[in-house]
């Protein structure tokens, strides 16, 4: 007896187009500038103490609300029994979401992208199989679920899919940049997710979230990175998020819907560690450019490239890898510098980098559950060194690792993943740090 099951009903994606024109923008100058805005009613948005009646549950162990059912615990959001509506309902909502709609739209096209761009050949020689870019493949066709769900989430007026310019000349470059931008992509979703007033929203972005997540482990491995280095994955504010994407968004179409985030200035790891690299930290100026700083492989020899490097100096596509010479270490010098204010940015170059921030004073490590400063040394105009701190965020858990984030603020704020977007205010550029 042969058993069949008749197809269900299916719920179609959002329209994807082919995107034929890559590079910067070249066209007229925008009409609007600027983020979105409305009345401001104040600069800055001040700490305040702990609500009282979160200090005030027991937490023994036992039951001190009734039960609404059998089984069910007193307590939780969403739980009384009325019907999810899966759409944003408060301005944080609908611009996190348009955000992260943004984000999903360049990576479908980048993975798409690089396999056209690159060769089998290139890829082979990189260490990247035939099944390896079908992984990449796959990849793309997760963002069109994606961003069809974020879409939907949204309404008619969200995000359409745009041009873009990606700094990269080689498959080499190509997987390091995608092992950042879904870094950045991966933690601006965890900085906005247990804010937003819609819940059922932030149900579909987790499940969407975790999928990044494993696409980003994935392209450390085939970056021939150590999968996993950190105990905990860092959260990163919107602004932070938009501020790393929006330079690598050429045009969008003429009614896009902008974004109300503030874009800061580019800041340059000038001695980068460089994953391409048999001793990654012994490096000077081998980034493709700021903000992202993605790796450059133009002055890596042969005898100098870790991709058939022998045990402990290799960097190959595997699983996992571990260097016998770290990418960087507690102590190191790090040569920064950065940007002014006033760049435009972004889609059409409708976008203009701008900081409230005074003088420079600190580097900003953001990793994990911490924020570590260390003191800006040498400042010379709008460049400084600045040494990479030995901090943990639990014992045996060394908090500078993994691909992480690196500003310059003009103070050294205390914040901690809840409320880390206290310290905008204070931040004068932002950078990707590649520390392991």
């Amino acid at each position: 007896m042969t058993v069949t099951s008749a197809p269900s009903t299916t719920v179609s994606v959002v329209p994807v187009t082919n995107v034929t024109s890559y590079g910067q923008f070249t066209g007229p100058p925008p009409t609007t500038t600027g983020a979105l805005s409305t009345e401001v009613t104040a600069l800055t948005i001040a700490a305040s103490p702990p609500e009282q009646y979160k200090l005030q549950y027991p937490a023994d162990g036992n039951l001190h609300q009734k039960q609404p059912a059998p089984y069910t615990p007193g307590g939780g959001l969403g739980t009384n029994g009325s019907e999810p509506v899966y759409r944003v309902i408060s301005d944080f909502d609908y611009e996190s979401v348009a955000l992260a709609l943004y984000q999903e739209w360049i990576e479908l096209d980048l993975f798409h992208w690089g396999l056209e761009q690159f060769s089998a050949e290139e890829f082979e020689a990189a260490g990247l199989s035939a099944e390896d870019r079908y992984l990449i493949q796959f990849m793309a066709e997760q963002e069109v679920g994606h961003a069809t769900a974020l879409s939907n989430m949204l309404g008619p007026s969200a995000p359409k899919q745009c041009t873009y310019d990606y700094p990269v000349t080689n498959v080499r470059e190509f997987i390091d940049f995608n092992q950042k931008l879904t870094r950045w992509g991966e933690s601006g979703v965890y900085g906005f997710l247990n804010h937003l007033d819609s819940r059922e929203t932030a149900q579909i972005l987790l499940q969407s979230i975790t999928t990044e997540a494993r696409q980003q482990m994935i392209f450390r491995q085939f970056d021939g990175l150590f999968p996993m280095p950190v105990w905990f994955e860092v959260g990163i504010p919107q602004s932070w998020a938009w501020s790393l994407l929006a330079p690598y968004i050429s045009s969008c179409p003429g009614n896009q819907t902008r974004l109300v985030w503030q874009n800061f200035p580019s800041l340059r790891v000038l001695n980068q560690p460089n994953p391409a690299r048999r001793n990654g930290s012994n490096v000077w100026n081998e980034t493709t450019g700021g903000y992202a700083n993605t790796l450059s492989t133009a002055n890596i020899t042969a005898s100098e490239s870790c991709l058939r490097g022998p045990m402990g100096q290799n960097c190959s596509p595997a699983i996992t890898h571990n260097r016998t010479y770290p990418l960087s270490y507690p102590g190191r010098q790090v040569y920064l510098q950065w940007e002014s204010p006033g760049d435009r940015v972004g889609p059409n170059n409708s976008y203009v980098t701008t900081t409230s921030a005074g003088v420079p004073k600190f580097a900003a490590w953001v990793s994990q559950l911490n924020v570590t400063y260390t003191p800006l040394q040498n400042v010379t105009r709008n460049a400084a060194v600045t040494t990479q701190p030995n901090s943990t965020a639990y014992d045996g858990d060394p908090m500078v690792n993994g691909t992480m984030f690196l500003a310059i603020t003009d103070t050294d704020l205390y914040v901690t993943p809840f409320n880390l977007s206290l310290i905008n205010p204070h931040v004068n550029a932002l950078a990707m740090y590649q520390a392991g």
